[in-house]
């Protein structure tokens, strides 16, 4: 498959979100996700979320849910 996006379940990145202060913008998440050690599947996840801000742990789901 031509399909080159590993993309993660909304629970796996949570574990790297754990402490975030909502609400927040999306370059934040990526940095939490980074200190917290998360592999590059995690922060590509994260960087491909078409949100820019998020108000929630849900919000994040939300938006990893809709990611082609």
């Amino acid at each position: 498959m031509g399909d080159d996006g590993h993309h993660v379940n909304p629970i796996q990145v949570q574990k790297f979100l754990k402490g975030v202060d909502y609400p927040c913008k999306k370059d934040d998440l990526v940095k939490k996700a980074q200190e917290e050690g998360a592999d590059e599947n995690v922060i590509s996840t994260l960087k491909e979320m078409k949100m820019d801000s998020f108000n929630s742990p849900n919000d994040v789901a939300q938006a990893i849910g809709q990611i082609e």
